[in-house]
C-alpha cells in the first residue's frame, strides 16, 4: 500500500517533534507543506526533498503530496501543532478519495492550546473551548455564536488567529461579546512565538486584553470565573482541593 504521512510539528522547535514525527520525516522521500513550516523542518532534515506552497493554496499542496504519493514516494505533509487541529488531516482524507491506492498516516503533534498552556502555566485545567477568529472558511457570524455560548457555558477559552493585517480589530470584538458573559477582570493571557526565538507572554484582565493587539503568530487564552494568577502564571484549577 502506497503511504502519505501527515505530520504535526507542534510550534517547530526540534524539542517538541514526538518520535514518532522525528522518524516519520527521517524515513520520507519528499517533504510538502506551507513555506514557513517547510522552513522550519528543513533545520532539522536538510537532506530531505521538499515542496511547499504559499499560504490559502492548501488544496493544491495536499492534492500534490497524494499525487506523489500515488507515484510510490514515501511522503510526508507537515503541520503546524498537531496535523488534526486546524491542520491538513481532514483535507488529505478529503482528497484522498481519489487516491484509492494511497494509506494516510496521522502523526499527532503538540498543538499551539497545549504549547501555548504550559507557557503560561495551566490555563485550561479545566472545561475549555479552542475557537479560531479567522473568518477565512467560517462565517463571522458563525464565530461569533461560538463565543457566545463558550462564554454562557463559562468556558476556559484559547483563541486561535486572533488577528492579521485584515483583521486588527477581531480580537477586540471577540472581547467585547465575552463580556456580556465573563467579568472584566477575568484572568487572561497570551504567548507570542510558542517555542520559537523571541517568545513571550502575558497575563492580564479581559478588559485589557481587549485593547491588546497582537499578531498571527499569538494564541490567546481567557480562563473562567475560577482562573486566577499563582506565582505570575494563570491557573484555572480543576477543584481538586475542595475534594
Amino acid at each position: 500500500m502506497k503511504k502519505l504521512s501527515v505530520v504535526g510539528i507542534g510550534p517547530g522547535n526540534e524539542s517538541y517533534l514526538s518520535i514518532s514525527a522525528k522518524e516519520t520525516l527521517k524515513d520520507s522521500d519528499l517533504i510538502v507543506g506551507y513555506s514557513k513550516y517547510v522552513e522550519l523542518v528543513k533545520e532539522y532534515f536538510p537532506e530531505k526533498n521538499y515542496l511547499s506552497t504559499s499560504m490559502t493554496k492548501e488544496v493544491d499542496r495536499c492534492r500534490m503530496a497524494l499525487e506523489k504519493a500515488s507515484e510510490d514516494n514515501i511522503v510526508s505533509v507537515v503541520c503546524s501543532g498537531d496535523a488534526g487541529v486546524y491542520g491538513m488531516a481532514a483535507l488529505v482524507y478529503e482528497l484522498s478519495v481519489d487516491f484509492p491506492d494511497v494509506d494516510i498516516n496521522i502523526v499527532p503533534g503538540i498543538s499551539a492550546v497545549l504549547s501555548g498552556s504550559a507557557v503560561l502555566g495551566a490555563p485550561i485545567g479545566h472545561d475549555f473551548a479552542v475557537i479560531s477568529l479567522s473568518d477565512l472558511l467560517t462565517p463571522w457570524e458563525l464565530i461569533e455564536k461560538r463565543l457566545r455560548l463558550a462564554g454562557e457555558g463559562d468556558f476556559c477559552i484559547c483563541l486561535y488567529n486572533p488577528s492579521s493585517h485584515k483583521r486588527k480589530d477581531y480580537l477586540k470584538r471577540a472581547c467585547e461579546i465575552l463580556l456580556n458573559f465573563k467579568e472584566e477582570d477575568t484572568i487572561c493571557g497570551y504567548v507570542r512565538n510558542i517555542g520559537r526565538i523571541g517568545e513571550e507572554y502575558h497575563i492580564l484582565s479581559l478588559l485589557e486584553l481587549k485593547e491588546i493587539e497582537v499578531d498571527m503568530f499569538t494564541t490567546v487564552f481567557i480562563g473562567n470565573s475560577n482562573t486566577k494568577v499563582i506565582n505570575n502564571k494563570m491557573v484555572t484549577p480543576r477543584g481538586y482541593k475542595g475534594i
